[in-house]
């Protein structure tokens, strides 16, 4: 799915003041693409260890050992494709939402006059893949929160809007 563009599940999502449904905004695909990349990479080569090595060494029925890691490479990209559908984030009039989880979901609602510091972060991967990510520090460690995977730009966009709201709530306390 592409930034900008709402996504909404089956779950009962928290209203606006206003009544209606938050719009929610889903990740960008990069983020798939560079998680299943590093999965296919990762257990590429334990397939090639494992059946490899014991071929030569013990003999050809037991490089039947790589079909383990290519079995666990078939259902890691299934699970980074129903991970990454679960991540979506909302921006209120006055909070930030984020909503996370396939089995337990998890809903994270940062308010903006509680942030103290937001954050632009890009590993030497996500840069690699044009990706970074967003996090947000709040007073209370158990509400600081994270947007992974985001478009640089927008992670931009977001970081100075939460920065500029966060000091327009936090002046009127």
């Amino acid at each position: 799915m592409e930034t900008g563009s709402s996504q909404n599940s089956g779950t009962s999502a928290p209203t606006t003041a206003s009544g209606a449904e938050p719009v929610w905004t889903g990740l960008p695909s990069g983020l798939l693409r560079m998680r299943r990349l590093l999965l296919v990479v990762w257990l590429g080569l334990a397939a090639l260890a494992a059946g490899v090595l014991p071929g030569v060494f013990a003999g050809p029925p037991w490089a039947a050992f790589a079909l383990l890691p290519l079995a666990l490479l078939v259902w890691g990209w299934v699970l980074l494709g129903r991970n990454w559908r679960s991540w979506r984030y909302a921006e209120r009039a006055d909070d930030l939402l984020i909503s996370r989880g396939v089995l337990w979901r998890e809903e994270t609602v940062v308010p903006y006059g509680r942030m103290q510091l937001v954050e632009v972060t890009s590993g030497p991967v996500e840069r690699h893949f044009g990706l970074a990510s967003v996090q947000l520090h709040t007073a209370a460690a158990a509400t600081d929160a994270t947007i992974p995977g985001l478009d640089p730009a927008e992670a931009e966009r977001l970081r100075d809007r939460l920065t500029e709201l966060g000091e327009a709530r936090s002046a009127g306390l």
